[in-house]
């Protein structure tokens, strides 16, 4: 059965029934002001967390950032109630659209993303605006929790066990485990009783209450290729497909402000300040004692709040460094130009990794009633809509990506996969570039010329995701102005293997499109060039390697900016313990210190990074008081 979607009506609906008392007239109003909101990237929010004045005050913690991670170690350290907690976050509450899963790709247009733009690059993008790639970021109560996708992967056992050998014991996959499994609510059935699956954690996971046509097709071409139905957390089961497991309760997004702030902002001992935009890091004689933040609507007046105990930066791999930086804590030459007094000599912003994946290929369908199609009668869509706020139910609980797929090309060079399959049940064109392509980054003009001659029409794709990248990129500072975004240089696909893997991944989707299971429905791949490519044979490695280059994709993992290693790795900002070196009393816990990318999304990694920085936190005051 297929999907129709018109995401305005959804959103007017939306604000309708959170607002019963609305007139007809009002209704007809609301839907115009909404439209214009939500395209101008603006939607209301809830406002459940009270503003506060803490210019001045003292806490035992101050953490900056309220992303996965951050809620975490806020929440988990206000469990201590002789502890007090200060958690700052620039942004402000959810929004009540939000909370539909459908609607996540809009969500990346809204002013709960940071907006950042990777800088022009040559050979990549270069379908995007200006020739650049987006890279969104999440801001607000429950940071990238907020934007994404809500998909829950862990990566593959090797890759902690890799964390290990280069000197951080305390992050085997055995050691890690614990903290991923505290994290979860495991609310899908066959899933429940898994010794690699939790339950009672604050983050609720389940499958999407829905799913197309072109999804079961897609997990029975698996089947045709002798790849099984999988658990693709279970680290025996690592290669396969699988439906998507997601962070969703009741059909709903379950962000990190729901899992862990909502339970615990009824602790006198934890003060949450929304719109509390941290510039600097207050350091002296090496010992960081409390952060300086801009608040208010407009950001404009300057605050600080100290800290008795410790300040733990968990603002994301783009913003740690840059609030590092700014703080006087980076690389020496760097912060010199920008004339910022160098406190500690560091490779912030160093060893940059993204998941790198391109959503070029599109295979057309003969059923219109298989996949996601856009726009729909009012009537279906209030059906829709009151399925899935009553029942949790219904299309509006997909996430617009259905299933995974974890394989190796000829490239992989261990056990584990090299690649994610990302089935998407629809193309960039499936609502002619109103919403979709524009939150991919690329430009109208690109769109119109690329995919205008398939607009509305039912398809799938597959993005392949490069599970692990050799290209490495860089965070730095623009200016020493804290409102100026950081410089972000991904260097995508400088390293020449990232191509070739993704190169070979697009052939075999081409392979998997071949299956019975795919030409129930016909499908057949969309065969016009993309402008600049056209001198290549179309599909042969060249050409596929052209189209990876105009559409590039990231999946914002971005990660690894504030590297964890031991003493002897020269290219670390933090120990296994997560403190800066060189300095006391700060700590970075989020992605931002992965020493290597994991093999999958980065979202259950930051609630565990959260989770296990909380209980070392606390064991060290357990040492140092005996509490």
């Amino acid at each position: 059965m297929g999907i129709k979607m018109q995401p305005t009506i959804l959103l007017a609906l939306t604000l309708t029934l959170l607002k019963p008392t609305l007139s007809q007239d009002n209704s007809n109003m609301l839907l115009e002001r909404l439209t214009t909101e939500f395209l101008n990237g603006s939607l209301p929010a809830y406002n459940e967390y009270p503003e506060v004045n803490v210019n001045g005050r003292v806490f035992d913690f101050i953490v900056v950032g309220a992303g996965p991670a951050g809620c975490a170690i806020a929440s988990r350290l206000s469990e201590m109630s002789s502890m007090n907690v200060l958690l700052l976050e620039a942004g402000e509450e959810e929004s009540p659209v939000g909370e539909v899963p459908f609607l996540n790709e809009g969500m990346i247009l809204t002013s709960y993303n940071w907006g950042y733009k990777m800088e022009k690059e040559e050979g990549v993008c270069r379908g995007g605006v200006d020739g650049r790639c987006i890279w969104p970021a999440g801001r607000g109560l429950g940071g990238g929790s907020l934007i994404n996708a809500m998909l829950w992967t862990r990566g593959d056992p090797s890759d902690f066990d890799g964390w290990a050998a280069k000197g951080n014991d305390d992050w085997s996959y055995s050691k890690v485990l614990p903290y991923f499994t505290k994290s979860e609510d495991m609310d899908i059935q066959s899933l429940k009783f898994s010794r690699y699956h939790g339950i009672g954690g604050p983050v609720h996971i389940n499958n999407p209450g829905y799913e197309t046509d072109l999804m079961r097709a897609f997990l029975e071409a698996g089947k045709e290729k002798n790849y099984r139905e999988v658990d693709y957390n279970d680290p025996n089961q690592r290669i396969g497909f699988s439906k998507m497991q997601a962070s969703l309760r009741k059909g709903r997004r379950w962000s990190a402000a729901k899992s862990y702030l909502k339970s615990a902002q009824s602790r006198k001992n934890l003060v949450i300040s929304k719109m509390s935009f941290a510039t600097k890091i207050l350091i002296r004689n090496k010992h960081a004692y409390g952060v300086e933040f801009l608040a208010g609507k407009q950001l404009k007046q300057k605050f600080v709040a100290f800290a008795r105990e410790e300040v733990i930066v968990s603002a994301g791999a783009f913003n740690s460094p840059k609030l590092l930086m700014l703080s006087g804590v980076g690389p020496r030459e760097h912060l010199e130009r920008h004339s910022i007094p160098v406190i500690q000599d560091l490779p912030v912003g160093n060893n940059l990794m993204e998941h790198i994946s391109t959503s070029a290929l599109t295979f057309l369908v003969n059923d219109t009633n298989a996949g996601l199609k856009w726009g729909q009668p009012l009537v279906e869509a209030a059906t829709d809509f009151t399925e899935w706020l009553v029942k949790g139910k219904g299309p509006l609980t997909l996430l617009g990506c259905e299933g995974f797929g974890y394989v190796k090309t000829k490239y992989a060079t261990t056990k584990a996969p090299d690649i994610e399959y990302i089935f998407v049940p629809a193309s960039l064109a499936y609502d002619c570039g109103v919403i979709y392509s524009k939150a991919m980054g690329l430009s109208d003009k690109f769109f119109r010329e690329e995919f205008g001659d398939i607009c509305f029409k039912t398809a799938w794709t597959i993005w392949p995701m490069l599970l692990y990248p050799k290209s490495r990129g860089t965070v730095r500072l623009r200016s020493r102005d804290p409102m100026d975004p950081p410089k972000i240089h991904g260097n995508f696909l400088s390293d020449e293997n990232d191509l070739k893997v993704l190169v070979e991944a697009l052939k075999l989707v081409i392979e998997l499109s071949k299956t019975n299971a795919f030409q129930k429905y016909a499908s057949e791949l969309y065969t016009k060039p993309i402008e600049g490519c056209s001198q290549y044979k179309f599909a042969s490695d060249e050409y596929l390697g052209c189209a990876v280059r105009h559409v590039t994709t990231q999946l914002h993992h971005q990660s690894g900016t504030c590297k964890m290693g031991p003493d002897k790795d020269v290219d670390a900002v933090v120990d296994q313990r997560l403190c800066v070196r060189g300095i006391t009393g700060l700590r970075v816990a989020d992605t931002s210190i992965l020493p290597s990318l994991v093999g999958g999304h980065t979202m259950a990694v930051a609630y565990m990074i959260g989770e296990k920085a909380a209980a070392m936190i606390k064991d060290d005051l357990l040492a140092k008081y005996g509490l």
